[in-house]
């Protein structure tokens, strides 16, 4: 989510790109490896023959900086292993990933992002990490498995989960308060989301909307009224009738006729950054986003208190999941499987680590780690991870990740919600076109 209120601090989102590219080098020389195997678990003693792992990431500097710590407290515990990082920004990290896939030399770690999970995922191009989730190697003792699950394709855990974030409204407490709206509860409906725009619109504020990120919000939608965004096999959309669909947009379509939410051509002027966010701007009372992006935004907000809810609508912890903010998998290429499972565990489980990760790859997935770092937070930092802890508790699994084609339906999405909005043509019209287009995109993938 770039429009609404974007983050790029501690608590960054998985859209944060801005990267150095330099990195670390060693000597040492690589080492035979298996499989694993029963006998190897997480406090078997670290092997003492020479290993070199590569790790590649993307990210900011702050980023970098942290996780080149986290690596060298890695290597002094287990002075055998030496790890090569590779690093860069989102956009230059993928392009070099793909040639790396290409010729079969993906680094052993590699950060994944749950836009390019099935693409690598799907072709066997990341190991399965079960095995070292039953082995212990990657100790799994203290993370849900709901968080654990967001990993998976094609029935195989090709992706552990970092962190963790939820959808959610941030609310202006002082201006609510100011304007005599209700301050919302946590099943607050879509009938009470239209008072709170009509309250603020007299008062001469708006509503965040959603930033025309319906990619994300539609499918959150459908969840809740117990629709799928995609059927089980990517071969076609999920929902059988456009009710879901024209119940959304005409809602939507309600809050843009009534001057609720910004116009389409202020929003195309915004640069994505919280300095832009127009509850920062005093220009709205609500936003709506993922939880990591909450603290961008309630630092820059001195002067009143920000505070998280769900999203409107029946039925929310159906809609509601828990979204990984990004991975690290393994690459089935490796011939360090083992060394690399010790890693990913030590990086998700380990308290000092965490200390410096501090949540910046989303709220951590161990409740050990969670729990640790609770009194070293800021209060704004506190609200995201109760929030999340919240939701984990007040949520349902995932969907699958993605099909192949699902950028393109994404792309239809917002061209449609575009049309609707400048009234060229009808929701309804909008939603049989949708229809037909995104499962002619998707129908491809039946001879796959």
């Amino acid at each position: 989510m770039k429009k609404i209120f974007t983050l790029a601090l501690s608590l960054s989102m998985m859209f944060t790109a801005v990267a150095c590219s330099s990195s670390t080098t060693n000597t040492a020389t690589p080492a035979p490896t298996s499989e694993p195997t029963k006998a190897a678990v997480a406090t078997t003693a670290p092997s003492k023959d020479p290993v070199k792992l590569r790790i590649a990431w993307w990210g900011g500097q702050a980023r970098h900086d942290y996780t080149l710590k986290v690596i060298e407290m890695y290597e002094k515990q287990n002075p055998n292993v030496k790890i090569e990082a590779e690093y860069a920004p989102f956009d230059d990290y993928w392009k070099k990933l793909a040639p790396q896939a290409s010729a079969n030399q993906l680094p052993d770690i590699i950060q994944m992002d749950i836009s390019y999970l099935t693409q690598y995922g799907g072709k066997n191009q990341l190991a399965d990490l079960t095995p070292y989730t039953k082995n212990g190697l990657i100790d799994v003792s203290s993370i849900s498995p709901n968080a654990i699950s967001g990993g998976e394709v094609g029935g195989k855990l090709v992706a552990m989960n970092l962190g963790v974030n939820a959808l959610a409204t941030t609310v202006d407490v002082n201006t609510f308060k100011s304007l005599g709206i209700n301050m919302p509860t946590k099943d607050w409906t879509w009938d009470d989301y239209d008072a709170v725009a009509a309250k603020a619109k007299a008062g001469g504020k708006q509503i965040g909307g959603f930033a025309l990120h319906h990619e994300v919000f539609f499918p959150y939608y459908l969840r809740s009224v117990d629709q799928k965004m995609y059927n089980a096999d990517g071969t076609a959309l999920g929902y059988n009738d456009d009710k879901p669909f024209i119940e959304y947009f005409k809602r939507y379509q309600k809050w843009y006729d009534a001057g609720n939410i910004l116009s389409l051509d202020k929003e195309s002027q915004k640069k994505g950054v919280a300095e832009e966010d127009e509850i920062l701007l005093n220009n709205a009372v609500t936003g709506n986003g993922w939880s990591n992006q909450f603290l961008a935004v309630a630092n820059l907000v001195k002067d009143r208190p920000l505070e998280l809810f769900p999203l409107p609508g029946r039925n929310g912890n159906k809609g509601l999941f828990m979204k990984p903010s990004m991975y690290f998998s393994i690459a089935n290429s490796s011939k360090q499987k083992e060394e690399a499972a010790k890693f990913i565990s030590f990086f998700v489980n380990d308290i000092e680590a965490n200390k410096l990760i501090k949540g910046d790859r989303g709220v951590p997935v161990s409740s050990k780690v969670k729990d640790a770092l609770k009194p070293l937070l800021s209060p704004n930092e506190v609200k995201i991870f109760d929030y999340v802890a919240w939701a984990e508790q007040n949520s349902s699994q995932m969907d699958p990740p993605n099909p192949v084609g699902s950028i393109e339906v994404e792309k239809l999405l917002k061209a449609a919600s575009e049309q609707i909005l400048y009234k060229k043509t009808s929701v309804e019209e909008a939603a049989a076109k949708f229809r037909k287009d995104a499962n002619a995109i998707l129908e491809k993938n039946k001879a796959k």
